[in-house]
C-alpha cells in the first residue's frame, strides 16, 4: 500500500493515514479480511512516530473499518467497503463545501464558480488519464 503524507497541509498525519486507508478500502485496494501493515512497519516506512500510526488505527477500529485478529494483526472488516465509500463521499463533500464557501466569501459569482469547477474537473480528468498512461508504461 502506498501512502502520501504531507506534513505541511495542516491535516494531522494520523488523519492522513486513516483517510488513505478509508479511500483504499473504498476503492478495493485493500480487501475485506486483508491485513494492514503493522504499526511498527508502517511507522518505519513513513518515518513517523508509532503512536501516530496507532492513533490512526484506533480511529479506524472505532469506525468499524479495522478489527483485531488475535495472533495476526489488524484486518479490514466485512462491512468496511460500504462504510468507507460513504465516508469518502462525505469527506470529499465537506472539502468541496469548504472551497465553495471560500469562493462565495471572495465575491465570486455563481457563473465564475461553475466555470472554475468545470475547468478543475477537466484538468483532473487530464491528470488522471496522464497518470493511468504512465502506470501502463
Amino acid at each position: 500500500m502506498f501512502f502520501n503524507i504531507n506534513t505541511s497541509n495542516g491535516v494531522p498525519v494520523y488523519e492522513q493515514i486513516a483517510r488513505q486507508i478509508v479511500f483504499a478500502v473504498a476503492n478495493r485496494g485493500i480487501e475485506t479480511g486483508e491485513l494492514v501493515p503493522s504499526v511498527r512497519n508502517l511507522s518505519r516506512e513513513l518515518a513517523v512516530n508509532p503512536n501516530t500510526v496507532a492513533r490512526a488505527y484506533r480511529q479506524l477500529q472505532d469506525q468499524g473499518v479495522l478489527e483485531t485478529v488475535r495472533g495476526e494483526g489488524l484486518v479490514v472488516t466485512k462491512g468496511a467497503a460500504a462504510k468507507c465509500k460513504s465516508t469518502r463521499k462525505k469527506m470529499i463533500g465537506e472539502r468541496i463545501l469548504s472551497v465553495l464557501q471560500e469562493a462565495r466569501q471572495s465575491q465570486l459569482t455563481e457563473d465564475d464558480i461553475k466555470s472554475l469547477f468545470a475547468d478543475s474537473l477537466a484538468a483532473s480528468k487530464k491528470l488522471a488519464n496522464k497518470n493511468r498512461t504512465r502506470k501502463e508504461s
